[in-house]
């Protein structure tokens, strides 16, 4: 495996990679506590909990993979050249594990918690359900091979697939009322924020290579940071500009409209 060339480099990937993972673990509790403090999860979308859930779940089991795999970097170096950096970091594991955690810990406060006539999407069901049918179908199909590498890739699209699709009932809900009250923006600013320093710390080490293969060689850590950025930067608009000032009076009025069925 290649060694880094610059000092100064090797540590700016280290803080911007530790700025990552401390942003976008904050992140989770601001919308823990406001549903503890309310106790009521009203204004929070559950399809994108549930669709979270399976995100952070199969990006765990790529980042430990590739991390912690002898057989997955070996396969990897065949694949990419020897010369090339594991684009899997020890704050990209630490994350993981952290995001299912608070994630789990957020559906059990969806099922004590008070939430109107909110539930569960069919069509959320569905597509978690055939998303770990076809995980599994892939596993048997990587067993008599060993094709350890393509088996993890099929996790990372998982988690790519769930990302882009994850944050729109929650922005449709949004536009339904009219409001963001209930969901929390220090969520949305703190996913910013973790956004921005990972994709600038796969550029520290794209710089210190001379090589951008760890950007295609990991799409999955390169589009969660672009789509994260996309829809933070949605969410920020529908709070402080198109929405800015709705209150809970207004918001439960509307609770009883049970939008989040039809997202």
């Amino acid at each position: 495996m290649a060694s880094w060339n610059s000092t100064p480099l090797e540590i700016t990937y280290e803080v911007l990679g530790w700025m990552a993972f401390v942003s976008w673990s904050i992140s989770f509790y601001p919308q823990v506590i406001l549903n503890f403090r309310r106790k009521s999860v009203v204004g929070l979308n559950f399809d994108f909990v549930v669709l979270n859930l399976t995100k952070h779940s199969s990006y765990l089991i790529y980042n430990a993979s590739l991390y912690f795999s002898s057989a997955v970097q070996k396969q990897y170096f065949k694949k990419y050249g020897e010369k090339q950096m594991i684009p899997v970091a020890a704050n990209d594991v630490a994350f993981s594990c952290h995001a299912v955690l608070l994630t789990a810990v957020t559906l059990y406060q969806i099922a004590i918690y008070e939430r109107g006539n909110q539930k569960v999407s069919k069509i959320s069901i569905g597509i978690v359900a055939v998303v770990w049918l076809a995980a599994a179908v892939c596993v048997f199909v990587a067993l008599p091979r060993h094709s350890w590498l393509w088996l993890i890739s099929v996790f990372n699209s998982i988690q790519v697939s769930m990302t882009c699709i994850k944050y729109i009932p929650q922005a449709v809900m949004n536009f339904l009322r009219k409001s963001t009250d209930g969901f929390s923006i220090g969520n949305i600013l703190l996913d910013f924020s973790g956004g921005a320093a990972s994709y600038a710390q796969m550029a520290m080490q794209s710089i210190d290579q001379h090589s951008w293969v760890n950007f295609y060689g990991n799409i999955g850590k390169t589009l969660l940071s672009l789509i994260s950025i996309f829809f933070d930067l949605l969410f920020m608009c529908q709070h402080f500009v198109l929405y800015r000032g709705k209150n809970s009076e207004e918001l439960v009025k509307t609770s009883d409209e049970p939008v989040s069925e039809n997202v």
